[in-house]
C-alpha cells in the first residue's frame, strides 16, 4: 500500500512525463511507475501486491528516484525491501535513469547537470552551442567554482565563463555558499576537499564569502550570456536540485516571444546542424 500511496500523490507532470490524454486519478498509473523506474507493470503489481518481497537493490533505487522519494523515504522503502540504506560519504556524479529520460525532453533549451562540488557531470547540444564543447575541456577545469573563484595557477588554462549575473556578488555569495552545504554532507570527499582548499588559498573574494559561514542553496537568477556571434542574450537561470543526490540541474530559458528567446533557438538550432 505505501508505494501506491507514493505513486497516487505524484503527477505525470511532477515525474517529468509527456501529456498522454485524460486520466482517473491524477497520479502515477503502474504504467508510469514501470517505465520511469525501467522495470515491468508486473512486477509493479507484485510490489503493490506484497508477492514480490525481496526486490534487488538496483529496482529500489529506481524506484525512489521515479517515487521522487525524499531521503526518509527512501530509507524506508530499503528497509521495507531487507536491504540496508545507502549512505553516501563522496559527491556523486552518475545520472539516475529517470532523470536521463527527463534530460532527453529538454533538447530545445540548454541544460547541464552538475555534482554536488560544481563539476559539469552531463551536458546537451543547446549547451554545448553557447558554451563551447565542454568534452575539449579537461575534466578537472569543468567546474564552476573554479570559473567564478580562478586562482593563480589557473591563468591560461580556463576559459572564461560568458555567463554575467545581474547581481554577480548575490549568485558568487550563494554558489559559496552552496559548496559549504556540500562539504558539510560529504566531510570525506577528497575532489571536494581539495576544490575547497585551493580556492581557500588561492582566491581572496572565495575566502571572504567562506568566512561568512552562510549555508544554503544556489537556486539561480537572470543572467546575461555574452554569445560571440549572438551577442548578449539575457536569461532567467533555473537550478533543480535532487535532494538525494545533490545533483543540479541547470537549466537556460528566455521570456516568451523576446529577442532573447530567437537567440536562444538560433543557438540551439546551429547545434543541430
Amino acid at each position: 500500500m505505501t508505494l501506491r500511496a507514493w505513486r497516487d500523490r505524484l503527477s505525470p507532470e511532477a515525474a517529468g512525463l509527456p501529456e498522454r490524454g485524460r486520466r482517473r486519478s491524477s497520479g502515477l498509473r503502474r504504467e508510469d511507475v514501470a517505465e520511469l523506474a525501467g522495470i515491468s507493470v508486473d512486477y509493479v503489481v507484485r510490489l503493490e501486491q506484497g508477492r514480490a518481497t525481496t526486490p534487488s537493490e538496483q529496482v529500489v533505487r529506481a524506484l525512489a528516484c521515479a517515487l521522487r522519494l525524499s531521503a526518509e523515504e527512501r530509507d524506508h522503502l530499503y528497509r521495507l525491501a531487507g536491504l540496508q540504506a545507502p549512505q553516501h560519504s563522496l559527491v556523486i556524479d552518475q545520472i539516475p535513469a529517470g532523470t536521463r529520460r527527463l534530460l532527453t525532453r529538454l533538447a530545445d533549451i540548454p541544460v547541464a547537470v552538475f555534482a554536488a562540488d560544481w563539476s559539469l557531470v552531463w551536458w546537451n547540444q543547446h549547451w554545448a552551442a553557447l558554451f563551447g564543447d565542454p568534452s575539449r575541456v579537461a575534466p578537472e577545469a569543468r567546474n564552476l567554482v573554479r570559473l567564478r573563484f580562478p586562482v593563480a595557477e589557473d591563468r591560461g588554462k580556463l576559459t572564461s565563463w560568458p555567463v554575467i549575473p545581474t547581481n554577480a556578488e548575490a549568485a558568487d555569495r550563494a554558489l559559496v555558499a552552496d559548496l559549504r552545504r556540500a562539504s558539510a554532507r560529504y566531510p570525506d570527499d577528497p575532489r571536494l576537499a581539495a576544490l575547497v582548499a585551493r580556492t581557500l588559498a588561492g582566491n581572496a573574494r572565495f575566502a571572504q564569502f567562506w568566512a561568512d559561514g552562510t549555508v544554503g542553496r544556489h537556486n539561480g537568477n537572470q543572467k546575461t550570456i555574452r554569445h560571440p556571434e549572438l551577442g548578449d542574450i539575457v536569461v532567467d537561470c533555473d537550478v533543480l536540485t535532487d535532494a538525494d543526490t545533490e545533483l543540479k540541474l541547470l537549466a537556460y530559458t528566455a521570456a516568451p516571444g523576446s529577442d532573447d528567446e530567437t537567440k536562444l533557438k538560433k543557438a540551439g538550432t546551429a547545434a543541430m546542424t
